[in-house]
């Protein structure tokens, strides 16, 4: 796990993926050696901070969005929020400005409204376009590990564990995703047209629900707020079965993914998301059973290998 809490360490909002990007490039270059297939690495101009590993003669895809959940400051002491954190008064923020390192904490303002508004505490003001994240504080026993940013470190982690023994596959490290999204429809272009792939993975983290139990498997999202085209969900159903994995079904009718961008573009993309489900669902204190990670890496390795 310890390669898993660097990642969760490390500073890559939604719009600033750089330094992940970096740290991903320096440990692929580092251990790629080691794995059963040296990829194809694609990234730089034409890529913005994306990057795309292409391993054989690959059939299938993986996406694995680099980006965290956050805030920016406004003006004052005001925050504007990156994608959509948990407002909770007292949870520890950090970041750097003009001025040095920062460590501050999150206020809570409830206006009349009943709308909560995000500011920072702090004797002195932070430049204003500075991005303020959870300060990791990493947690593990026996059954669980808990930090800020599993979502979706921990998906970036899972795709590192595949991509060890992956002969034929693509794996794809996506900008944006907690923001809206922007970089998969790129990525997905050059993919299709490069290497003609149309069945997608999604490696992202969902959520435990009284439905999605922890420690009882990975989770395949029949659908959220978008819906996968049903004989490929199927299909990715039948391989989970036949794997002898623990995986769980998941029916949601909101959150999203990268799917949903693959699902809005021009091509004819497939996919399915596949996550472990954690509690404290975008907050500093996101929680993961390890059971639904082990589960999570062996039905990767499963479908990479059957699709």
């Amino acid at each position: 796990m310890q390669l898993l809490k660097q990642l969760c360490a490390i500073h890559a909002p939604a719009g600033n993926e750089i330094g992940l990007k970096n740290f991903l490039l320096d440990y692929i270059e580092e251990h790629k050696s080691q794995w059963k297939i040296q990829p194809e690495i694609y990234h730089g101009k034409g890529f913005q901070d994306c990057i795309i590993l292409k391993f054989g003669k690959p059939r299938t895809a993986i996406y694995a969005h680099m980006d965290s959940i956050g805030f920016t400051v406004k003006y004052g002491k005001d925050l504007v929020k990156i994608g959509g954190p948990v407002l909770e008064e007292g949870t520890k923020l950090v970041g750097k400005d003009s001025k040095g390192e920062i460590e501050t904490e999150l206020v809570v303002i409830e206006e009349e409204n009943g709308k909560k508004h995000p500011q920072y505490l702090s004797d002195r003001e932070i430049d204003r376009g500075t991005e303020l994240v959870y300060k990791p504080n990493w947690r593990e026993d026996e059954d669980f590990v808990q930090c800020c940013y599993m979502d979706n470190r921990l998906g970036v982690w899972s795709t590192l564990q595949v991509a060890k023994e992956l002969e034929n596959g693509i794996i794809a490290f996506s900008c944006w995703e907690e923001h809206g999204g922007g970089s998969v429809g790129y990525l997905a272009k050059f993919i299709y047209e490069k290497w003609g792939v149309t069945q997608n993975l999604i490696s992202d983290i969902t959520w435990v629900t009284e439905g999605v139990r922890h420690g009882e498997g990975v989770a395949i999202s029949m659908r959220d707020s978008g819906i996968p085209r049903r004989t490929y969900l199927n299909k990715i159903i039948q391989l989970a079965e036949e794997s002898g994995v623990n995986y769980q079904l998941e029916v949601e009718g909101a959150g999203g993914s990268d799917g949903n961008q693959l699902q809005q573009s021009p091509y004819p993309m497939d996919w399915v998301f596949v996550g472990a489900p954690e509690d404290n669902v975008h907050s500093a204190n996101e929680k993961v059973h390890k059971k639904d990670i082990k589960a999570m890496v062996e039905l990767y390795k499963y479908l990479m290998d059957k699709l």
